[in-house]
């Protein structure tokens, strides 16, 4: 049965894509003047900000399952859950935003136009913290791409150079 520790795993890929892909969308629905457009990216911007709170009141318990495994270091964690603060501020503002930006949609708006470009900024804002809270949760499992641990890879990597397995 899937625990919360899944689900955070699972959902927190969610507003990573949806934020950048909601953003390229808008953005193609700014230039072609397409209310289909926008209305569709408004909708996957919204997916990704209940995404991001869903991957936000998961994180708590995948902290304390993550904990308790050897080798992991609270430092990264720590600045893992600091960094999902301002991720959620931002993906809740974008959630915002993009309801705003449906409703002066449907009613033809003169104030559209300025929402939906600042939305998109918005969603551009977001995604640069979200991926970076993605980026920092990675680091805790995913020691292929930990600065630390990457170095530390690469120097066994070169001392080990040239040398036979009779050595």
């Amino acid at each position: 049965m899937m625990n919360q520790t899944h689900i955070h795993l699972l959902i927190t890929h969610l507003p990573i894509f949806g934020s950048m892909m909601g953003a390229f969308v808008l953005l193609y629905g700014i230039f072609t003047k397409s209310i289909q457009t926008k209305t569709a990216a408004y909708l996957v911007l919204m997916v990704s900000s209940l995404g991001a709170i869903v991957a936000y009141l998961t994180g708590e318990a995948a902290e304390e399952t993550v904990e308790k495994i050897q080798g992991i270091t609270k430092t990264i964690i720590e600045q893992h859950a600091d960094f999902a603060v301002f991720a959620i501020i931002g993906l809740s503002v974008l959630g915002a935003m993009s309801i705003l930006g449906l409703m002066l949609v449907a009613l033809k708006s003169v104030h559209e136009k300025a929402v939906t470009i600042l939305t998109f900024l918005i969603a551009l804002v977001s995604f640069t913290l979200v991926a970076r809270t993605g980026y920092l949760g990675g680091q805790i499992r995913h020691t292929e791409i930990s600065s630390v641990n990457a170095n530390a890879n690469n120097t066994t990597i070169e001392n080990n150079k040239g040398k036979d397995k009779d050595d």
